[in-house]
């Protein structure tokens, strides 16, 4: 699997930092000013009548006045010692007050140095310099903020498209590594060929499809096929989601399509991927705001720009979607997105090398079988599949073990399908006994329907909101189902409720769920399959999306009153049917129910194996 980008770093780290340079910098300049205006001394420092004592007892050899204030005295052992004076007063007027005599006042060797250089000007004008340079380091700071948030405000109606180079990117993707999808690699290997060898095309006046619309259920894996797209034909990718382009200001989508394209151009051959791009391209006119709303005019613009390519302009769009249905036409017409690329949900051999892909970073043990766990997983997508495994190593490390094992796999794939087992939950021994009953007729009825598909497990331990499942599933993956099959599926959904009636004479609310399904099966077994014998070969009613307000599905009703009651009766003439076919065979085989739930009441748990055995046995 291919690694995950790294974030971004935010604006909050920059400012962190912005806001240390400003302070080491104060510092620095406070540091530097207050070295000049106190130099390093390690001389001892006299007070003036200490230095009076010292010119009258002729212990003085030299005193140098520095600047106004300072006075360096020199003794007649060569000692050094330091004195300060008022600024503006000479040293000898000082010595005069101090009482100290003329003549002694002429007998000292008496040096003044004026303080005229660098060092001078630098202390004078310190204090002020060091209030002018914080000031403005402050206002420089300020200003900063203020043009980064310009900048924002400029870029505003710009792309926010993440960019990937294709030599450049550390994680490219392939073909390779995207699992099954067979046909749907064969399709978009010719884009990567044009991308690759574009004259091959232009000689023989081919035009490459300007536009290719990935269309899948959710976790089917549309965005890496995208960027396998990319990284196969070594070109710039450039990813954004629909809704990036719609903003509460008119225009600014426009702009950003706009800058996208642009961008794209100027470093064509490359591949622009919108994902999800239902949040902008649904059908005009729907909505409130007319011409002027701002998703309306984000579409035409794209429109335009994918209107305006030509064979030089080697810019491909690959789209995504899981409702084509709400797409407006002009998105789907040839010129735009010429071709539409179905990726479907993996069948049982796809599922296999799904699960070899996912797995390849994974302990798993000898007796994890792939092959199992896919047969195990009809209809299941990439991303489930993905997060099966992802589930199965988060049972093993919770249980503190180094390799996945089947068993961990198999509680996955329930957690994934129903919910994580209530082990906590408190069932009476009346209820637990109910429940078993109930399970064990939903076994029963599938186990000894022809068309039923075979019992893999039964439990009556809850999980999620159910208190007991029977995990049933067919023994190869079927895109086309009988009417016979909907028949035992009907007689199976309903053969929990006829086992409870069958040995309580009572019923619960446990089959609730179980009636919720079989009377829309029936339903659509009348109305959308066509399977009613009294109603015949036609569908009744016609559901769409209205976007008015926000989402509806409304049905639009196409047949009469008198109709409508047909349509009802044969409903329950169908669920009849049902109910009768599961009694019947609950009352042949209740020995066997019987010892079913006897068995299900001590063991909780029964997998197809152990299931089938007790069945022969009991036979």
């Amino acid at each position: 699997m291919p690694k995950l980008p790294k974030a971004k770093k935010g604006k909050g780290p920059q400012l962190f930092r912005n806001f240390i340079t400003f302070v080491v910098m104060v510092v620095v300049v406070g540091a530097v000013f207050s070295l000049v205006n106190e130099p390093g001394n390690s001389t001892e420092e006299i007070t003036l009548s200490q230095l009076v004592e010292k010119v009258e007892a002729g212990e003085v050899k030299q005193i140098e006045v520095k600047g106004e204030q300072a006075l360096e005295i020199v003794l007649n052992d060569d000692t050094v010692v330091t004195a300060r004076k008022e600024t503006g007063q000479p040293i000898t007027e000082l010595l005069v007050q101090q009482g100290v005599s003329e003549k002694v006042i002429r007998q000292q060797d008496i040096i003044v140095t004026s303080n005229t250089g660098f060092t001078y000007w630098l202390s004078m004008l310190s204090p002020g310099l060091i209030s002018i340079l914080v000031i403005g380091l402050i206002l420089w700071f300020m200003l900063r903020q203020v043009q980064g948030a310009n900048n924002k405000a400029m870029m505003f109606g710009r792309s926010g498209a993440k960019e990937e180079k294709g030599a450049d990117k550390k994680n490219k993707v392939t073909f390779k590594d995207v699992a099954g999808a067979t046909e749907a690699k064969e399709e978009l290997q010719e884009v990567v060929d044009f991308l690759k060898h574009p004259q091959k095309y232009s000689k023989l006046g081919a035009k490459v499809p300007s536009g290719v619309l990935l269309v899948g259920s959710p976790g089917t894996g549309k965005t890496l096929m995208a960027r396998a797209v990319s990284g196969e034909a070594d070109v710039p990718f450039y990813h954004i989601s629909g809704s990036e382009f719609v903003e509460m200001f008119v225009g600014v989508g426009a702009s950003r399509v706009r800058d996208l394209f642009k961008k794209a151009k100027q470093n064509a051959p490359a591949i622009v991927f919108v994902d999800e791009i239902d949040a902008v391209g649904r059908q005009r006119g729907t909505g409130l705001g007319g011409s002027h709303d701002e998703r309306e005019q984000t579409l035409n613009q794209i429109l335009v720009e994918m209107d305006g390519f030509d064979n030089e302009t080697r810019v491909i769009v690959i789209a995504a979607t899981n409702r084509p249905d709400v797409l407006d036409p002009a998105l789907l017409r040839p010129g735009r997105f010429d071709r539409h690329v179905t990726i479907d949900l993996p069948d049982i051999k796809e599922r296999e090398q799904i699960l070899k892909v996912h797995s390849a970073n994974k302990p798993l043990d000898k007796d994890a079988e792939l092959k199992a766990i896919a047969q195990r997983t009809p209809g299941f997508s990439g991303a489930d599949l993905e997060n099966i495994l992802n589930e199965a190593a988060i049972l093993t490390a919770r249980e503190d073990r180094k390799s996945i094992t089947m068993k961990d796999c198999l509680d996955a794939i329930e957690k994934v399908m129903m919910g994580p087992e209530r082990k906590s939950a408190v069932i009476n021994e009346e209820e637990k006994k109910i429940t078993a009953y109930h399970e064990g007729g939903h076994a029963l009825v599938a186990h000894f329907s022809k068309d039923a598909d075979p019992v893999h497990k039964i439990s009556i331990i809850s999980r999620g909101r159910a208190g007991g499942y029977t995990l049933k599933l067919p023994e190869r993956d079927k895109s086309l189902h009988t009417k016979a099959e909907f028949l035992a599926d009907l007689a199976v959904m309903l053969g929990g409720r006829v086992a409870e009636e069958q040995i309580f004479g009572e019923i619960t609310t446990g089959a609730s769920n179980d009636l919720q399904k079989a009377t829309k099966l029936a339903r659509l077994l009348v109305t959308q399959y066509g399977m009613s014998e009294d109603l015949g070969p036609r569908t009744f009613g016609h559901r769409e999306e209205v976007v008015f307000l926000g989402k509806e599905l409304s049905e639009q009703r196409d047949y009469s009153e008198d109709t409508a009651k047909r349509i009802d009766t044969s409903v329950d003439e169908l669920i009849d049917s049902a109910y009768k076919v599961a009694k019947s065979i609950l009352h042949e085989h209740s020995k066997e129910l019987e010892e079913l739930a006897k068995v299900l009441m001590e063991k909780e748990t029964l997998e197809r194996k152990e299931f089938e055995v007790l069945m022969a046995s009991v036979a």
